[in-house]
């Protein structure tokens, strides 16, 4: 019997319709039909972060998670794979969805499967997914595919853009389908280094007591 999965595609387009928002539903479309032929099942939900603007603001001078924000985070947490996709403004990631993931609980993405995708008007930023995207994911411990996507306003007539989504849709599927999210957080939770209050009381059997922790506390 196949297995029914999460995939939460985030979007950082900022019109409706938006060339971001499209290249990551044909992402997610060729993960559905590719799961498909494995007897597996993908149900979507989309995050427009323009529609939490607002909340993201907040949060990143308050701290404080409003209810949007609220919502987009339980569903990143239940999810088993994500495509990521952001228009590049002045040669770098959209500073909403950058915004948007550093506010972020550190612990949240560990080990989940990740497609990091990018639009612009010219292909010379087509490097921005490598080499700015992926230190972002890389800190955050998601395992990003291998293929990078980006288009360009000339690759959507372009059918190596559709070579690149099948490649990078396959990678996600091989990933979400092996359980390897579910072994990590399983079997090797406890090797990684969490931030105090955010591993879901895991941390609390350090030794509150040590020489080390009584000198961090002002302590003798």
């Amino acid at each position: 019997m196949g297995q029914n999965f999460q995939l939460v595609v985030v979007s950082a387009g900022t019109s409706d319709p938006s060339s971001t928002r499209l290249l990551a539903d044909r992402v997610a479309g060729r993960v559905t039909t590719l799961a498909g032929k494995r007897a597996q099942t993908v149900g979507t939900t989309v995050i427009e972060l323009r529609e939490l603007a607002t909340e993201i603001a907040n949060a990143l001078v308050s701290n404080h998670i409003g209810p949007k924000l609220q919502t987009a985070v339980a569903t990143l947490q239940h999810a088993d794979g994500i495509v990521v996709s952001t228009p590049v403004y002045k040669a770098g990631a959209s500073g909403l969805l950058t915004s948007f993931f550093q506010i972020l609980d550190n612990d949240l993405l560990i080990a989940k499967p990740v497609v990091l995708a990018a639009t612009a008007g010219t292909a010379r930023h087509a490097l921005v997914v490598d080499d700015q995207m992926r230190g972002l994911f890389a800190y955050l411990r998601t395992v990003v595919v291998p293929t990078s996507l980006f288009a360009s306003t000339e690759d959507w007539q372009d059918n190596g853009l559709n070579k690149r989504i099948d490649r990078a849709a396959l990678e996600l599927v091989a990933l979400m389908t092996s359980g390897f999210e579910k072994t990590v957080r399983d079997e090797s939770w406890g090797s990684y280094q969490h931030e105090y209050g955010s591993a879901g009381g895991t941390e609390l059997t350090i030794d509150l007591d040590s020489d080390l922790m009584r000198l961090a506390a002002g302590g003798a």
